[in-house]
């Protein structure tokens, strides 16, 4: 499967400061991607600075002036990436609590609502639950809502569904993290977050929302949750974000599936 996608950004720059990308898509074996990244800052190119992340992310760092700067990506991607076996390290950073997926704010919760579930059903028992608790509602939540947030204000948007999804495993001691993604067919199309669970000695991935098929995904950035997979940091200054766009397609239409399939997109 062929998937095309691409990010633009536009961002005025009030003071310098330095500022971080996670717009691309993640090194992985298996996949061959054909890609162009530029920045420019009123029109003088800038050449930033990559950093290597766990699971293949990119962060593309560098100190910016003051001024208008244009982020472009473009990426053609074709494959399929080879599953990578979990470390000691990932199953144990990614049952523990962390800034917005506060699991042990519900480890009581979690208990007494999913007590009854055997463990092989509990990763779709609980993405299901959100599924159906949770409206999506764009602008319904601040960027600093965590979990807890989400489920008393019973909305939020697909990163908010995944806080929830992962806050309530690492509750139930099953191992989950945040995947930022390109998503064909999204709609709204944006950058997408989903759950990734470790189930049965793979990570697989559950998305509460099903606003996008899971087989036609791209990973951009995988972490504890938003703060490690954001699109944009900025470091000391001051900045606007003025415009942005996000696309994505696939080649075709992916193979029909359901919300009780395991999905593994790499």
């Amino acid at each position: 499967m062929k998937r095309d996608v691409s990010t633009s950004l536009d961002i005025e720059v009030q003071a310098p400061t330095t500022l971080e990308f996670q717009i691309t898509v993640a090194r992985q074996e298996g996949l061959e991607v054909i890609e162009d990244l530029s920045f420019e800052l009123d029109g003088r190119s800038i050449v930033p600075w990559e950093i290597c992340g766990p699971h293949g992310t990119r962060i593309h760092r560098f100190d910016c002036g003051s001024g208008n700067l244009r982020a472009r990506y473009e990426a053609s991607v074709l494959g399929t990436a080879f599953a990578v076996p979990a470390s000691d390290y990932d199953l144990s950073v990614y049952l523990r609590p962390s800034r917005y997926a506060e699991s042990d704010k519900f480890l009581g919760f979690a208990a007494t609502e999913f007590g009854y579930v055997t463990s092989a059903d509990l990763p779709l028992a609980v993405s299901n639950w959100v599924g159906s608790r949770i409206r999506y509602v764009a602008g319904s939540s601040d960027p600093i809502d965590g979990a807890a947030e989400t489920l008393l204000s019973g909305a939020g948007v697909c990163r908010d569904f995944a806080h929830l999804v992962v806050a309530l495993l690492r509750a139930l001691n099953v191992p989950a993290r945040l995947v930022a993604v390109y998503a064909p067919q999204c709609v709204p199309m944006d950058f997408h977050a989903v759950a990734e669970v470790y189930h049965e000695g793979v990570w697989r991935v559950v998305d509460a929302t099903g606003l996008a098929p899971r087989l036609t995904m791209v990973r951009i950035a995988t972490g504890r949750d938003a703060s490690d997979v954001a699109f944009l940091d900025n470091h000391g200054g001051d900045i606007i974000l003025t415009s942005m766009s996000v696309m994505a397609s696939a080649d075709g239409p992916p193979a029909l599936e359901s919300s009780a399939d395991w999905i593994s997109i790499w």
